[in-house]
Parts: C-alpha cells; sequence; structure tokens
C-alpha cells in the first residue's frame, strides 16, 4: 500500500513538472498561425491570399492581420495610382469569426482556408504581436504595394524571417530555372484567364521573364505555405483546412485572344479581295483605327517603362511590334506618297522578321498576339504598294 502511495506520488509530481514545464516555454498565451486562401473569381484574387491569425487566450481575442487592404473609394484616383505603381496597401486588423469576420467573407465567395499553426516561442510571439500591433498605427500602416517584392505574402514571410528562422526561404517549392512569368502563368491558366493572360503579357516586361531563387517563389501565397509545411526547420506545429473546397477549373471559352484575333485577321484578308465599295470604305476606315490604336498602346507601354514605378513593365519588347510610330501614320493611312509607302514597306519587314525571332526573344511573348502581328505586316503590304484610290 505505501508503494503503492508513493508511485501515485511520483507519477503525479512528473506530471506536475511536464505540465509546469510546458506553460513555462509557452507564457505568452498566444497561438499564431498563418492563413493561405485559395484563388478567388476577381483578377485581384486569382492568386490567393495570406494573412496572420493570433489568438490570445489572455484577452479572449482571435485577431487576423490582413496586409492585403486597399481603399476602393478614392475613384479615378485609386486606378491612376495603381497604373504609375504609387497604390498603397495597409495592414488592417479584424475578427477571425463572426457575421463580418475573416472566415465568413471567404466562405460566402467559396475560397478555402487552409490554417497552418506556427511553431514560434513564447518570446517570438509576443514580438510578432507587438510587431503587428505597431503597424497598425496611423504612421505605420501604409506601404507601397509591389505584386513581385512586397505584397500581403511576402510582408508575413520577413516577419517570420526577421524574428523566428529564415531556413525556409531556401526551401524551392518551384522547378529550379522558373520565371515569374511562369509561376503567374500557372494560376491563369487554372482559371483560363486567357484575356487576363493576354493584358498582364503585354504590360509585364523583360524583368519578369527573371529567374526566381528559393524564397522569390514565396510572393504566391501557396508558395509561402508549402515552403513552411518543407522548411529543414520545423516552421508548422499543425494543419487544418477550416474551409475545404473541391478545386474544379473554371470553365474555358471558345473565344481566346488567338482564335478571336486569327478571325479578325481572316475576316480582314477575305475583305480585302471584295471590290465592294462598303468593304474599301471599311478597309480605310480599319486601317486607320488598327495602327492608331496599336501606336497607342506602344505609347502605353513607353510610359510604363518611364512613367511607373512598376520595376517590371521595363524593357518591354512588346514594342518592337506596337511601334508608337502608328499613332501618326494611322492619320496619312491612305496617303500614296513615297515617304508614307516607305514607312509601310519598312514596318512589312520588321515585323516579318519579329514574327521569325518571335519564339527566341528574351520575354515571353503571348502566342495569341501572333495574329495581331501577322495583319499589321499584311495591311502594311497592301499600303506599301498601293498606286490608287482602291485597295
Amino acid at each position: 500500500m505505501k508503494k503503492s502511495l508513493i508511485s501515485i506520488l511520483l507519477i503525479f509530481n512528473f506530471s506536475f513538472l511536464i505540465f509546469h514545464s510546458a506553460t513555462a516555454q509557452d507564457s505568452s498565451r498566444l497561438r499564431i498561425s498563418l492563413l493561405t486562401c485559395t484563388p478567388g473569381e476577381e483578377l485581384y484574387s486569382t492568386f490567393g491570399h495570406s494573412a496572420f491569425r493570433v489568438v490570445d487566450s489572455t484577452s479572449m481575442t482571435d485577431i487576423v492581420y490582413n496586409y492585403g487592404t486597399f481603399d476602393f473609394d478614392e475613384g479615378y484616383n485609386f486606378y491612376l495610382k495603381f497604373i504609375r505603381g504609387k497604390l498603397l496597401y495597409y495592414i488592417s486588423a479584424e475578427a477571425f469569426q463572426g457575421e463580418q469576420g475573416f472566415k465568413n467573407l471567404y466562405q460566402s465567395t467559396n475560397r478555402g482556408i487552409t490554417e497552418q499553426v506556427l511553431n514560434l516561442t513564447a518570446a517570438e510571439k509576443i514580438i510578432v504581436q507587438r510587431f503587428l500591433n505597431n503597424n497598425l498605427k496611423e504612421e505605420n500602416k501604409f506601404y507601397k504595394y509591389d505584386f513581385f517584392f512586397d505584397n500581403c505574402t511576402t510582408r508575413l514571410r520577413d516577419i517570420l524571417k526577421k524574428e523566428h528562422d529564415s531556413a525556409f526561404c531556401k526551401v524551392a517549392v518551384m522547378p529550379v530555372g522558373s520565371s515569374f512569368r511562369q509561376a503567374i502563368h500557372q494560376y491563369l491558366d487554372k482559371n483560363n484567364k486567357d484575356w487576363s493572360k493576354l493584358g498582364i503579357d503585354i504590360l509585364l516586361g523583360k524583368p519578369c521573364d527573371g529567374i526566381m531563387t528559393a524564397e522569390n517563389m514565396q510572393f504566391l501565397p501557396d508558395n509561402l505555405m508549402k515552403s513552411l509545411d518543407s522548411s529543414s526547420h520545423r516552421m508548422v506545429l499543425s494543419s487544418q483546412n477550416l474551409y475545404p473546397i473541391t478545386n474544379e477549373n473554371a470553365k474555358g471559352s471558345l473565344f481566346t485572344p488567338m482564335v478571336v484575333f486569327a478571325l479578325l485577321a481572316i475576316f480582314i484578308v477575305l475583305l480585302g479581295y471584295t471590290k465592294n465599295k462598303f468593304a474599301q470604305a471599311f478597309l480605310y476606315g480599319f486601317d486607320g483605327l488598327f495602327f492608331f490604336l496599336t501606336g497607342l498602346l506602344g505609347i502605353i507601354l513607353i510610359f510604363m517603362w518611364f512613367g511607373t514605378d512598376h520595376s517590371m513593365t521595363k524593357n518591354n519588347f512588346n514594342l518592337i511590334w506596337a511601334w508608337p510610330t502608328h499613332t501618326i501614320m494611322a492619320f496619312f493611312i491612305n496617303s500614296k506618297k513615297n515617304w508614307v509607302q516607305k514607312y509601310f514597306k519598312f514596318t512589312a519587314v520588321a515585323l516579318l522578321a519579329v514574327l521569325i525571332s518571335w519564339f527566341f526573344l528574351p520575354q515571353q511573348m503571348n502566342n495569341g498576339l501572333i495574329p495581331i502581328v501577322l495583319l499589321l505586316i499584311y495591311r502594311s503590304v497592301k499600303k506599301s504598294f498601293a498606286t490608287n484610290y482602291t485597295d
């Protein structure tokens, strides 16, 4: 009996020591986790989202810190700032639960949420919470958003890298040699956003074809989540799907840029063979508008290169087919003057060279633009050999 009592006391004392030790190790009474949300329907949500969730057992709070907040209320000024690369994002804090809470918002738009409870010490949790709360102050909350290098996901990565461990930043979760453009193409292709892909490929220049480091890959929420899971130093205590959804690819449309532009090119070529006066008048008008819009696009690309803070819109090779000079030549489109015809002859030869080198350029070009370049060549040839007022 005495031995049994001693055994029970020893077990009780041992259990108490274990409990006391665990409590002493984490006196913060905090749980910090990374929330990774699946892509949404809107273009700005196509690549997913990341946020920190901080559960404080002392104050009985459950707060999500979100670096992906921006203000739509500025009207046209919002779009102007976005185009110029001067749009300010900011950190916001919101309840995780509740009708207006973070979880309900993402569930209402059918976006999945994965939670990874982070393996942080008590001291690290306190530091991270203080850092986030300090960032909420009006003088600290705003930052100039950069999709690739300073976004809602990279901000969280940098906090973990600074306050805990950087080993996870060395984990490559995509094939070595992958470019930034290939990374975003994965999401655009998966969601069949062909027109968005076209616009992005036109606006983003050669820097977007740069090779990513393992850390660079973490600008995407899914990649940061995978990096934490695969880290050589244990970064995740537990992981769960708070709102799992079935991953279904969006239905694609028949009317992709390639199809639409190819049909347009075929229509214009066939129209050129008819002698109908209405058809000829239509072609005159079409040529003027077509070359003017192509030149206008070139002007926009130059502006995005030199007039904005976007690093990825510089050195854009789309300028080798979208010439700004076309905006001027559009007003001389039907002129039979020698210098005008020489301009269009040079255009046809130069664009033919562009087309031949299309797949060998330092910048990955969108293949949906090939019918447009072919049409520019065709109409330039027609204009360069025009000898009368019929096409």
